[in-house]
Formats: C-alpha cells, structure tokens, sequence
C-alpha cells in the first residue's frame, strides 16, 4: 500500500500542504473557488509547529490500523488488508475511542480524515503541494529503498573527505 511518509527534518512549517488538501477538497477545486465556498473547505492534514520548522500530521493509515479495532461503530473501516482507512460519518458516534488507540495522536484534531486523495489523479495534494520534499508519497519498500540509497551516498561522500 502507498502511504504518506514525512521528513520532519525538511518541513518549514510554511504550511502548502493544508491549503492544497483543502482546495482538492473543496466543490470547486481551485483557490479562488474554495475561498468563496461555503462552509469553507477543511483541510486532513495540519503542521504542528516544531521549534522553526514544523511536522505535517495526518492519518497514516497504519497496516495495524488500532483506530479501526477501537471503532465500534465500524465508522473507521478497510475496504481491503492492504487499502486506506475510511471514515463514515454517519455511522459515528462521537466516543472517541479511535483518538485514544491512534498511536500519533491525530484523530479529532480535523474534521475530516485524510483519504489519501483517493480521487484525485497524481496521488495526495499535500504531497504535490511541498516544496521541501518533507512529504513522500510511495509504498513501504520503495521508501525504505530510497532511504538507504541516500544514507549510503552520505556515507560515501563522507568516506572520500567532502
């Protein structure tokens, strides 16, 4: 399954990620649109300040997901082992049982859970949206790959005296 994966060290904390999940949200679709709509759209992800920069929370849709074992009311719920976890408001019933087993603390902080953009092609707006790279949209081996592969060009430049 792709996931979202984040770079703390990278996020500025400038924020273009909310203002894209909203606007792929939003009836309209685009900037000026969603600053007209009403209710204004809602953003699924949130930067929470961390000393100058900040730290992009969402859900991450965990393989293990504990907010779905924790749902009663089967309002978090997976279509499939390896799909994102969705939300059905209206089977909720606000018990909040979701927010204490979510082991990154990001259940009811929004309004609105993050479905990866599920419809929008080119994958999550917040991922297109940052600058920095501090957001990665790809599947667990591919990220791990792509990490080791950086690590291990560090590690060579450092070896070489650079």
């Amino acid at each position: 399954m792709r996931k979202i994966f984040v770079d703390g060290e990278k996020c500025l904390g400038c924020h273009s990620c909310e203002m894209a999940c909203a606007v792929a949200h939003s009836i309209s679709l685009s900037l000026i649109g969603a600053v007209a709509e009403d209710p204004s759209p809602v953003s699924r992800v949130y930067v929470e300040k961390n000393g100058s920069g900040g730290f992009p929370m969402q859900c991450r849709h965990c393989e293990d997901p504990y907010c779905v074992k924790a749902c009663v009311a089967k309002a978090l719920y997976r279509e499939t082992a390896d799909a994102p976890v969705q939300y059905d408001r209206a089977r909720c019933i606000d018990c909040w049982m979701c927010a204490i087993a979510c082991p990154f603390g990001v259940i009811g902080l929004k309004p609105a859970k993050c479905d990866l953009c599920a419809a929008r092609e080119g994958g999550p707006a917040c991922v297109s949206a940052c600058k920095t790279g501090a957001l990665c949209y790809a599947d667990v081996d591919e990220y791990n790959h792509n990490k080791r592969r950086v690590y291990m060009g560090e590690m060579e430049r450092r070896a070489v005296g650079e």
